[in-house]
């Protein structure tokens, strides 16, 4: 069985983000960018299920610009065994990633696709469910846990009113949450061993999948600052506030 993982280059998750000062966008000039928290959790699975003699192979592919490239390195670092990169320039919204990893499915033929449930940079929580739709294949989100056995996998997420269990025919489509697993740390000699594996570069049009973004943005702004609390001399005084200033009772 073949694994495919796509990944996505991100500002990493210790930097604070800063806006553009003419509102367009994040400003990631001379900031550290690194593998989205959710994909590398989705590297470390397939690579446990390789470990477990589940998975023959795990691909890692990544789609942007030509920098994904260490991305890519990262997860063969953890683990993978090549990589693709689908290099372009276009700013990549959920709906067009997910029709590029719908075209290298049909070429690729994995017996599982994991991915992580979002992206910290756009939270959008869409590629995945988009991609199951546009492919037609069963999809679990949320993973918890997950079991392979034969052609089926059996995924546990996490829902409203406790855990939930779901039984999927492969190929299938799992997100997964951070409580799947721990990444494991990279050691250098991985490192190293990631730089010989094959990376091949593609480009959308070599899909035959037009990129275009569909949605545009307006405006980005920085969130408003949290107000100061303030005290006050007794319970009278704090339920005065609480019903006539805030108007919660």
């Amino acid at each position: 069985m073949k694994i495919l993982v796509p990944v996505k280059r991100v500002v990493d998750y210790n930097v604070k983000v800063r806006v553009k000062a003419d509102g367009t966008g994040v400003d990631i000039g001379n900031v550290k960018m690194s593998m989205n928290p959710f994909d590398e959790i989705a590297v470390e699975e397939a690579v446990r299920l390789k470990e477990k003699g589940v998975a023959t192979e795990v691909i890692a592919v990544s789609c942007g610009v030509a920098a994904c490239q260490e991305t890519l390195r990262t997860a063969m670092a953890i683990g993978a065994d090549r990589g693709i990169l689908v290099e372009t320039d276009v700013e990549l919204q959920p709906l067009a990633v997910a029709k590029l990893l719908k075209a290298l499915v049909d070429k690729e033929q994995p017996g599982l696709i994991i991915l992580g449930k979002q992206a910290i940079d756009d939270d959008a929580n869409q590629t995945g469910q988009m991609l199951a739709a546009l492919a037609d294949l069963p999809q679990a989100t949320f993973a918890s846990k997950v079991e392979v056995a034969g052609d089926r996998v059996e995924v546990t997420r996490e829902v409203d009113g406790g855990l939930e269990t779901l039984s999927l025919s492969t190929p299938a489509v799992v997100t997964t949450d951070l409580r799947l697993n721990e990444p494991r740390y990279v050691t250098l000699p991985n490192i190293m061993k990631a730089k010989k594996k094959p990376l091949d570069t593609i480009k959308p049009a070599d899909l035959g999948v037009d990129v275009a973004p569909r949605v545009k943005t307006l405006k980005v702004a920085e969130p408003a600052g949290r107000k100061a609390g303030i005290k006050v001399a007794d319970v009278a005084a704090l339920v005065d506030k609480l019903k006539n200033e805030a108007k919660v009772i």
